[in-house]
């Protein structure tokens, strides 16, 4: 069995909904707070290519840094996004769970319910 981890940010609703979901299953898992430990970015990058998703996809763009860096104005390479993300970790969209060579971003929370 492979062992899920869900990146997430305790304040967040979905998160705390996606963790609900997952203590339900009864699976064992590792809630990582990427605040308290942040990405770098090696592991962010292998995130998305688990999830087949591009930094745009999870970039959080009602966020106040996203605006107050301009990034609407903006075209950066997918480097420089990750960059920015871990810099900044309020654009990166919530929560990201990972099981084994697979991940997801689980919005909404239910999306992990096919995952598992």
């Amino acid at each position: 069995m492979a062992n899920i981890t869900i990146y997430h940010k305790p304040t967040c609703s979905t998160c705390r909904e996606a963790i609900k979901l997952l203590t339900d299953s009864g699976k064992p898992f590792t809630a990582v707070n990427y605040y308290e430990q942040p990405f770098d970015k090696h592991q962010l990058k292998t995130i998305l290519k688990k999830a087949g998703l591009s930094p745009k996809d999870v970039l959080r763009t009602k966020e106040d840094i996203y605006k107050k860096l301009g990034l609407a104005k903006k075209t950066l390479s997918d480097d420089e996004l990750i960059e920015l993300m871990v810099k900044h970790p309020d654009l990166i969209q919530r929560p990201l769970v990972v099981k084994g060579d697979k991940a997801i971003l689980a919005r909404p929370a239910e999306s992990l319910k096919q995952f598992l």
